[in-house]
């Protein structure tokens, strides 16, 4: 049973750093798939970052040179770094998992190609 439990989330000013962790349990596949993924109200489930088991990172266009995602040894900690943050980027934060992430640059940052998700957790910027 694959759970995802976000933190790090919190209030900051614009041009700010803030660091989100996903703490991972659960057995997820050898070629796991993991990412984070964002949202306003009223609006679809942006992608912003992902990476695999081969060491393979996907970045949205908007986040690109400016958010950093590594996960650890163990599998079971994801972290992505922000820095740069604008208020758009406001948003609420959810960690994701899938088994395999695909050969397809497009189709990895699609929420609903995602099994497994965390609570979210709020990312403020002002």
């Amino acid at each position: 049973h694959v759970q995802l439990v976000e933190s790090g989330g919190g209030s900051v000013q614009a041009r700010g750093s803030l660091r989100l962790a996903c703490e991972i349990s659960g057995f997820i596949g050898d070629s796991y798939c993991i990412g984070w993924f964002r949202q306003t109200p009223g609006n679809e489930r942006e992608g912003v970052a992902a990476i695999d088991a081969y060491s393979r990172r996907w970045y949205g266009d908007s986040v690109k040179g400016l958010f950093t995602i590594f996960v650890d040894t163990g599998k079971t900690n994801l972290t992505l770094r922000m820095s740069g943050l604008d208020p758009d980027d406001s948003a609420m934060y959810y960690c994701a998992a899938r088994k395999y992430c695909g050969g397809e640059t497009s189709s990895v940052l699609v929420s609903s190609r995602y099994d497994y998700w965390g609570q979210g957790t709020q990312v403020t910027v002002s």
